[in-house]
């Protein structure tokens, strides 16, 4: 058995929802997870609210990057335990193949980087985003992942974004 689990979470650009996955993921659970992030169709840069999340929660920000999935899935990347989309889109897509059959789940939020309005306005979607993350991410950190067999993790997967979004 490991002494850590990772998680990938997907989105489409890369750039705001699956960053603050990786960092809040990493942060909190204090080296029991470890989050990466990657996207279909990376944009490129990662937002810059996502930044500042990412700083404020003292993250390295010299390792965040916009990145394709398609590194996750090439030899010598980390296996990955969970794969976590968090957007709709991305859920949609054609995913790589995963070595090692992660369990999978979709955990879908608005883009708050789409946000068309003030700055505050823009501030507030990206703190929605990161409440919705770490609700989430809390109630994995409460599994006792190592005792549940590979089904009933992507059964509590989908029952902690059911209970998170109530």
């Amino acid at each position: 058995m490991s002494d850590h689990y990772n998680i990938l979470f997907l989105c489409t650009g890369n750039s705001a929802r699956s960053i603050l996955g990786e960092v809040l993921a990493t942060t909190l659970s204090h080296g029991r997870f470890v989050g990466y992030s990657a996207g279909s169709k990376p944009n490129g840069f990662v937002h810059p609210l996502a930044m500042q999340i990412a700083r404020d929660i003292g993250y390295p920000l010299e390792i965040l990057r916009s990145k394709s999935w398609d590194e996750f899935g090439a030899s010598g990347a980390p296996k990955m335990d969970f794969i976590i989309t968090v957007c709709d889109s991305a859920a949609g897509e054609e995913c790589p193949y995963w070595p090692g059959h992660p369990a999978t789940a979709h955990w879908g939020f608005p883009d708050p980087a789409a946000v068309n309005g003030s700055d505050e306005e823009m501030r507030n979607a990206f703190r929605q985003i990161e409440i919705g993350l770490r609700n989430r991410i809390e109630l994995l950190m409460d599994l006792s992942v190592e005792q549940l067999d590979h089904l009933q993790i992507k059964e509590k997967l989908q029952d902690i974004h059911r209970r998170a979004s109530k």
